[in-house]
């Protein structure tokens, strides 16, 4: 039997060229920029994971992460920043209003609905009183949001947040992009999975509008920049005697081998690179409890009762309906816990940045390099979408300094002012997307499931 039909091994050594990549990197670059692709592989894994809750579970093509994934920042920013007391003092009253008129139109919809039978009389109805809400929402609405806008700014014009710690945003950005799942797929999914995948395409874009737009919310454009971090901050180490002591420990060989005149500055160097370092491990070790904590989660499903029956739904609806299985409820909650796990990547992700900007969320970062990473690693696989976020972000930021290695060792022997050579080093940059579909075009050639396919098993007769 070929070793690598094993699952198992197959699976310990991708894990194991992938630590080794992760090491290159540390040795003939810096361990810093390993830890900070460590970190945005994290992240990326567990996004994967929730594409392939959706796709590799119940077959939903979802290419609506990228909304997902915003919600995720929303809530570290309305979590974590301390309220603005001069926002709320204005214009919090009209706003709370407005959210009050919003749920009484609601409200005012549905009984209509109950209420009058159906038919164009009911339509006329409820689109009267969805319009007449619209222009008493407006009527607190927008006088609430200039005030709010007005107030300084250039620092706030928003109403800021909750000041708690940020940490807890992770949870409630799942609980916020599971809410905006909810409401999408009641609307979505009852349509075909090439008009489902359009669908969360322009929903997702319609949030990002939204979070660009209005500034009241997260000053939009403008950003919100010092989000509080849940590791110590590089410069409260660099002063801490305890930590100092640390690294004069760790490199008392070293320190030893210094003139006294430079051990001063040797000392506070490598105290600020031990900070950096420091920091970027301690939230590998907070992103990686989240990732095994939710991937135990995804293969407990996986295996259980309710993971058969949503893998038989996948297959074949025809089938699963008629043995009483309700098909647009099951499609429902894994929509649901799926987008879940994509908030909460966004949530950290946002929490790592230390700043949210709804500007950086496009398609190609938050839609498709999280399907390439799924289809890469084993669709249905949970295993499989890990190795893939690894793999695919350690590509997409690599990509680029190797291209311009591999140009500059190409055209090494050419003239200076050559135009070849000119073109080639301009386009070292771009070698981004070509690598991307080069990896794709190749372990679909050769691998069609994926690194780690998904282990089909069959009863024995």
């Amino acid at each position: 039997m070929n070793l690598l039909q094993n699952p198992s091994l197959r699976a310990v050594l991708a894990f194991s060229i992938m630590a080794g990549l992760l090491v290159t990197v540390g040795v003939y670059q810096s361990w810093s920029l390993a830890l900070t692709i460590l970190n945005l592989c994290i992240i990326s894994s567990i996004m994967a994971l929730g594409v392939n809750i959706q796709w590799g579970y119940a077959g939903l093509f979802n290419v609506g992460t990228m909304g997902f994934a915003a919600l995720g920042g929303v809530a570290a920013v309305l979590i974590s920043k301390a309220p603005v007391a001069e926002a709320w003092a204005v214009g919090g009253v009209n706003l709370l209003l407005a959210g009050v008129m919003v749920l009484v139109t609601i409200g005012a919809m549905v009984v209509v609905r109950r209420v009058m039978a159906k038919g164009t009389m009911q339509f006329l109805a409820m689109f009267a009183t969805g319009l007449a809400g619209y222009f008493l929402i407006r009527t607190f609405y927008d006088p609430a949001v200039t005030s709010i806008e007005a107030v300084d700014s250039a620092r706030f014009g928003y109403l800021g947040g909750l000041g708690l710690p940020i940490i807890i945003s992770w949870p409630i950005g799942g609980l916020f992009a599971a809410g905006a799942a909810w409401i999408v797929g009641k609307v979505a999914l009852g349509l075909r999975s090439d008009y489902l995948a359009i669908a969360t395409l322009g929903i997702s874009e319609i949030i990002v509008a939204v979070l660009k737009n209005e500034d009241w919310l997260t000053r939009g454009v403008k950003n919100v920049s010092s989000l509080p971090r849940p590791v110590p901050f590089e410069i409260n180490l660099q002063v801490s005697p305890q930590f100092i002591g640390w690294v004069e420990w760790f490199h008392a060989s070293t320190l030893a081998g210094i003139a006294d005149g430079e051990r001063v500055a040797a000392l506070k160097q490598m105290t600020i690179e031990a900070s950096t370092i420091f920091v970027k491990i301690s939230y590998a070790g907070l992103f990686s409890i989240v990732l095994i904590f939710i991937l135990m989660l995804s293969v407990l499903a996986l295996n259980s009762p309710w993971g058969r029956m949503m893998r038989a739904i996948r297959d074949n609806e025809t089938a699963a309906s008629a043995m009483g299985k309700n098909i647009t409820r099951s499609h429902l909650q894994i929509f649901i816990l799926g987008s879940a796990v994509v908030g909460i990547a966004g949530a950290m992700l946002t929490t790592l940045d230390g700043q949210f900007t709804p500007g950086s969320y496009n398609p190609l970062r938050f839609t498709f390099l999280i399907w390439v990473m799924v289809i890469i690693g084993g669709s249905g696989n949970n295993l499989g979408s890990v190795i893939g976020g690894f793999l695919i972000w350690f590509m997409w930021i690599e990509a680029e300094p190797v291209g311009n290695y591999l140009m500059e060792f190409v055209t090494s022997g050419m003239d200076e002012n050559s135009a070849l050579r000119n073109h080639l080093l301009d386009s070292a940059q771009h070698m981004r997307l070509f690598v991307m579909g080069l990896i794709l075009l190749i372990v679909l050639r050769f691998s069609p499931g994926g690194i780690l396919p998904q282990r089909v098993k069959r009863s024995e007769s």
